[in-house]
């Protein structure tokens, strides 16, 4: 019987941690800080699915989720191997995403939701799960948009996705309180 492998590998004692093949970054370097804040959003979309009552809901926001974890991955390698990452079997954030989300959108959009200009989060529990969510994606839209003054290129579909996707959560929050 082989003994389970340790999520405890100590390799990141030093303050350090490794981009995707391989490279050691400090903890604190401009991509995991990027990736971090992705992170948190699937897990702030984690929450809001947990707390949402409608099963199709569910199934966009598991969408959502597994789509951050090819953004997450892609974001998580270095600028020297962006093109190793994009030639690689890894699944990519496409057009074809993006559509989805689009297509998502203009649903909501043609429910003429009632909102009064800004939101206050808060009107019950699966809103406020998907409020929570949205500063979350905003938060990692800033890291993201900062990438390419550190020297990270970032492909403009990721961009537009995680755009929309805070529009979206936005949108998910007013028909939830509705």
């Amino acid at each position: 019987m082989s003994t389970p492998r340790s999520i405890a590998t100590r390799t990141g004692d030093d303050g350090t941690t490794s981009l995707l093949y391989g490279q050691r970054v400090p903890k604190d370097h401009f991509q995991i800080e990027a990736v971090g804040a992705f992170d948190e959003l699937n897990a702030a979309l984690g929450f809001a699915k947990a707390h949402c009552p409608d099963a199709e809901r569910k199934t966009a926001l598991e969408l959502i989720q597994k789509d951050l974890v090819a953004l997450m991955g892609e974001l998580a390698c270095a600028e020297t191997d962006a093109a190793r990452y994009a030639g690689s079997k890894f699944q990519k954030i496409s057009d074809l995403e993006l559509a989805r989300i689009d297509a998502a959108l203009a649903i909501l959009e043609s429910k003429s939701l009632r909102f009064d200009g800004w939101a206050t989060p808060g009107g019950n529990l699966p809103a406020a799960a998907l409020d929570l969510a949205r500063t979350a994606a905003r938060r990692a839209e800033r890291r993201l948009t900062a990438l390419p003054a550190q020297g990270r290129s970032v492909r403009p579909v990721l961009q537009q996705f995680v755009n929309r996707v805070s529009d979206l959560l936005w949108l998910m929050a007013r028909d939830a309180e509705q």
